[in-house]
C-alpha cells in the first residue's frame, strides 16, 4: 500500500442492508489473516494477541469483540481449515470403492492439505515447536461425521461385519493427526511416505509396517 497521505473525503453513507454484518465478516477475516501471518513468522508460542492486533490495524477493543485469546483465534483458523478441507474429503467419499481406497485417499488428501497449509509456519517457526491441537470446533466435528459417513459407505460396499463406527473413525483420525504432526517436523516433508505408513499401520498393525 502507498504511504502517500490523502486529504480526507466526506464519509460515504452505505444504506444497503447488511452493512453491519459485512463489517463483522471483514473484521473477522482480517484477524484470521493477521493471525496466520503472525503465527507463521513468530511461531505460535511466541506470538501474542498484541502482535495480531497490530497486524490487523483494528482497535484492540474490536479484536476482543470477536476473540478473547490467541487460543480462540487458533481454533477459528482450524475451523476455517476444516471447512476448506471438507470438499476434498467429499471427493474421496464419493470415489471410494472399498475401505483401503477411502482410507488411503482421505489420509493422503489430508496430509497434502496440512503440508500446504503449514508451509509458511513450518519454514519459519522455531525448531521443535509443537503444533497445538484445536478443540472440537463445528467444522472439525463435521469432518469427523464425514469420515464416519465414508467408512459406513465402504464397509457396506464390502459387506463387512458391523463395527463401532465412532471408535473406528476416532482411531483413524487420531493416527492421521499424530503422524501428520511428525511429518511436518521433518525435512523434507514426505506426504506420500507418511500416508503410506499411516494406512499400513491401520490396515495391518505392526507386522505390516515397512522395515527400516
Amino acid at each position: 500500500m502507498s504511504n502517500i497521505a490523502y486529504f480526507p473525503k466526506a464519509p460515504v453513507v452505505d444504506d444497503r442492508p447488511g452493512k453491519r454484518e459485512r463489517t463483522k465478516v471483514a473484521n473477522r477475516q482480517a484477524i484470521l489473516d493477521a493471525a496466520r501471518e503472525v503465527f507463521g513468522e513468530l511461531g505460535y508460542d511466541a506470538a501474542t494477541v498484541r502482535d495480531i492486533i497490530r497486524r490487523t490495524g483494528l482497535a484492540s477493543g474490536t479484536f476482543y469483540n470477536y476473540y478473547k485469546s490467541k487460543e480462540e483465534v487458533f481454533d477459528a483458523l482450524a475451523d476455517d481449515g476444516a471447512r476448506r478441507f471438507r470438499p476434498l474429503l467429499r471427493v474421496e467419499v464419493e470415489k471410494a470403492v472399498d475401505f483401503e481406497s477411502f482410507l488411503r485417499g482421505a489420509i493422503t488428501a489430508y496430509f497434502v492439505f496440512v503440508a500446504t497449509e503449514q508451509e509458511t509456519w513450518r519454514l519459519n517457526r522455531p525448531a521443535g515447536e509443537p503444533i497445538p491441537q484445536a478443540r472440537a470446533t463445528p467444522e472439525i466435528v463435521a469432518v469427523f461425521d464425514q469420515v464416519r459417513e465414508g467408512f459406513a459407505k465402504v464397509l457396506e460396499l464390502e459387506h463387512a461385519p458391523a463395527v463401532d463406527l465412532d471408535y473406528l473413525t476416532a482411531a483413524c483420525i487420531a493416527v492421521a493427526r499424530e503422524v501428520s504432526d511428525k511429518m511436518l517436523e521433518r525435512r523434507p516433508v514426505d506426504t506420500a511416505g507418511a500416508a503410506d505408513f499411516a494406512v499400513k499401520l491401520i490396515l495391518g498393525g505392526l507386522p505390516a509396517l515397512p522395515k527400516l
